[in-house]
């Protein structure tokens, strides 16, 4: 099956669930007027989340092994999370931060050694 027709029906199955979970928790909400309160960064977390999701079904057919290709991604991505907080959110970066970024690159490196 092609990646992207695979990735469709995820996510149209995705958003019939989330719909359903809105009017099952939200008593008399109108869905329509909570998505006239989107702002930019749900539209770039969409994004976002679907190039992930593409990316493992890639990495998975090009032959990663399932237990690096999760530990890798997550560990990048927090990394990655980090900067963005401190460019687009201008939270303040710590010396615990600072050590979890540097296990995560240990961590990288031990797993990835061959």
């Amino acid at each position: 099956m092609s990646t992207y027709a695979s990735m469709t029906i995820t996510y149209a199955v995705a958003t019939l669930f989330s719909a359903l979970a809105f009017f099952v928790t939200t008593k008399g909400g109108n869905i329509l007027k909570e998505f006239s309160h989107t702002n930019w960064a749900t539209i770039v977390l969409g994004i976002v989340i679907t190039g992930l999701e593409v990316g493992f079904i890639f990495a998975y057919k090009a032959g990663w092994k399932v237990n690096t290709l999760s530990v890798t991604t997550n560990a990048i991505l927090a990394i990655v999370l980090i900067i963005v907080g401190l460019i687009g959110y201008h939270e303040q970066i710590n010396w615990s931060k600072v050590l979890g970024v540097a296990i995560c690159l240990v961590g990288l490196y031990f797993i990835n050694k061959k």
